[in-house]
């Protein structure tokens, strides 16, 4: 009996230790949780940067294998660029063509204009001449009259009267044939001024076709550049599911480069954990592949609509029945100046973490 007695002592020692331990703990996370705001529910980040080509065709070399880390620039793969070379020499030929056409219609304008200045010049002494051919018939016209009023009173001979005449029918014929000269004169140089306007209009079309060919041969470097295919970051590749020979076409997503250099993560919190939550608060990180490490961050954003609202299919609670759920927001914390960065550099995105925010 006595030994039942010390038996149940001990019993309920030990279930009053128990107690005492669970109150204190449950104490210690009540009070913790005044101050901190956890989840489980985070990731890892990092850029992640597809490597996408700008132009197709068939692989020639692989220059990189899966998780190799690369430079900015190095070249990852190269594509077949004959068909680029034929393009880039054709466009080459279209913009020296351009421009032989373009030299032509200034060289023809040049020859207009300097035939439209003659006939300008061969018009303007057609005038004088017909100006002293004016002259020369109105002399002629008065001594006609004056001797044909000599001859009518028979002062003079009929030999004098005729040679009177026939000076004034000279002076007639001089100051017409003067007149078609300067309209024949006149209409080649507005054919020529018409020409000259022609040649500009030719050398515009052909401006503007150097323009055009110029743009041409520039896409065709361009894409001759784009059969090179370099790294734009610093990082580490994916697996590269890429062989020689493979045909690749234009905008086709063949793999990824992780930017290893910046990393944060992704804490989605449930919305009733927001309420005291605000930037720039120290954040401990705990890293599940790494349990024995510890870093620290801040908060730095919050997103600007809940996870949900982001999907392929928003939820839409107008119509039916409702059952309400708690949302999650995801919040953005960037790793601080005090982490070891060769620590840091272990981490890769979408490796789980704890996240535990300090609120005061």
């Amino acid at each position: 009996m006595e030994q039942k007695k010390k038996t149940n002592k001990k019993f309920i020692s030990i279930i009053a230790v128990l107690i005492v331990i669970g109150l204190a703990y449950g104490g210690y996370k009540f009070i913790h949780s005044l101050s901190h705001e956890k989840t489980d529910d985070a990731q890892v980040e990092a850029n992640m940067t597809a490597i996408i080509p700008h132009v197709g065709g068939y692989v020639e070399k692989v220059y990189v294998e899966d998780n190799e880390q690369v430079k900015a620039g190095d070249t990852l793969f190269v594509i077949d660029n004959r068909d680029y070379l034929v393009k880039l020499e054709q466009a080459e030929a279209n913009l020296a063509a351009a421009n032989s056409q373009r030299g032509v219609a200034e060289a023809s304008i040049g020859s207009y204009r300097a035939n439209a200045a003659a006939s300008t010049a061969q018009v303007g002494s057609a005038s004088e001449n017909i100006e002293a051919a004016k002259i020369r018939l109105w002399r002629a016209q008065n001594d006609f009259k004056r001797y044909e009023n000599l001859y009518e009173n028979h002062s003079i001979t009929e030999q004098q009267y005729e040679q009177a005449l026939a000076e004034k029918q000279q002076a007639e014929r001089q100051l017409e044939v003067l007149k078609n000269q300067q309209q024949a004169t006149a209409s080649q140089r507005n054919a020529a001024v018409s020409q000259t306007e022609i040649s500009e209009k030719q050398v515009s079309v052909a401006e503007a076709n150097i323009k055009s060919a110029q743009a041409a041969l520039d896409a065709a470097k361009l894409n001759m550049d784009y059969t090179v295919v370099t790294a734009p970051i610093d990082g580490q590749l994916s697996e590269v599911d890429l062989q020689e020979g493979q045909f690749v076409q234009p905008g086709q997503a063949l793999f990824y480069l992780v930017n290893t250099d910046k990393k944060w993560v992704v804490a989605n919190f449930k919305e009733t954990q927001l309420e005291k939550m605000e930037l720039g608060q120290t954040v401990g990180i705990e890293v599940d592949a790494y349990p024995d490490m510890e870093f620290e961050g801040k908060v730095s954003a919050f997103s600007p609509a809940t996870g949900a609202r982001f999907s392929l299919l928003p939820p839409d609670n107008a119509t039916g029945n409702f059952v309400k759920t708690v949302q999650r927001l995801p919040v953005k914390i960037d790793f601080t100046n005090a982490n070891d960065a060769q620590k840091l550099q272990k981490l890769r995105s979408g490796m789980n973490v704890e996240v535990d925010v300090h609120l005061n």
